[in-house]
C-alpha cells in the first residue's frame, strides 16, 4: 500500500511539473510572437507593451506659475514660453479634467480695482492656453486679487511674486 500511494505521489507530481514546463513553453511562444509585433497593435520605444496610452507622471504644480508687470494683464515673452510649455503638459494629462487659473494681484489699488485685474490676468492665460490649443471646456478662471499672498512685504521686492496667475484643480 505504501509503495502503490508512493508511486501515485510521483505521479501526480510529475504530471504537475509537466503541465509547467507546457505553461512555460506556451508563455515563451506568445512573448515571442509579441517580440516580433503579433498581437500588440503598437509598438512603444521604451520597449512597454500593453499600454494605449503612455502615462505621465506630471502633477498640477509642474505648472508654472506666470507673472505679471505692474498694473497690467498682457503675456510677456519670459511668461509666453512658459506658457507654451504649460499648453503641452496640461493638453498630455487630460484626467486631470477642469484646471483653475488663479489671477491675483499685489496690495496697491482698492479691492474691487484688484479682482478685476485679477480676473484679466486669469483671462489672458486662458485665451493664450486656448490658442495653443487647450480646449476651452477644461479651463476655468478665479480671481483672489490681493487675498491670496505668495510673499509677504510691502515693497517691490514681495509684490512682484504677487502679481501673477497660479494654476489649480
Amino acid at each position: 500500500m505504501k509503495r502503490r500511494f508512493g508511486a501515485i505521489v510521483i505521479a501526480v507530481v510529475a504530471i504537475a511539473l509537466g503541465s509547467v514546463g507546457c505553461a512555460s513553453k506556451h508563455a515563451k511562444s506568445t512573448d515571442d510572437a509579441m517580440d516580433q509585433g503579433a498581437g500588440t497593435g503598437s509598438e512603444f520605444d521604451d520597449g512597454s507593451r500593453g499600454q494605449e496610452t503612455p502615462v505621465s507622471t506630471s502633477t498640477i504644480s509642474d505648472l508654472e506659475t506666470i507673472y505679471f508687470d505692474f498694473d497690467k494683464s498682457t503675456i510677456t515673452n519670459d511668461s509666453a514660453g512658459l506658457l507654451r510649455t504649460n499648453a503641452t503638459i496640461i493638453k498630455e494629462n487630460a484626467a486631470w479634467g477642469q484646471i483653475t487659473i488663479e489671477g491675483n494681484t499685489d496690495e496697491r489699488g482698492s479691492e474691487e480695482y484688484n479682482l478685476a485685474l485679477g480676473e484679466r490676468r486669469a483671462m489672458a492665460v486662458k485665451r493664450y492656453l486656448v490658442d495653443l490649443g487647450v480646449p476651452d471646456s477644461r479651463l476655468r478662471t478665479v480671481s483672489f486679487g490681493e487675498a491670496k499672498t505668495a510673499v509677504p512685504g510691502h515693497d517691490e521686492s514681495a509684490w512682484r511674486y504677487n502679481r501673477r496667475t497660479d494654476f489649480s484643480n
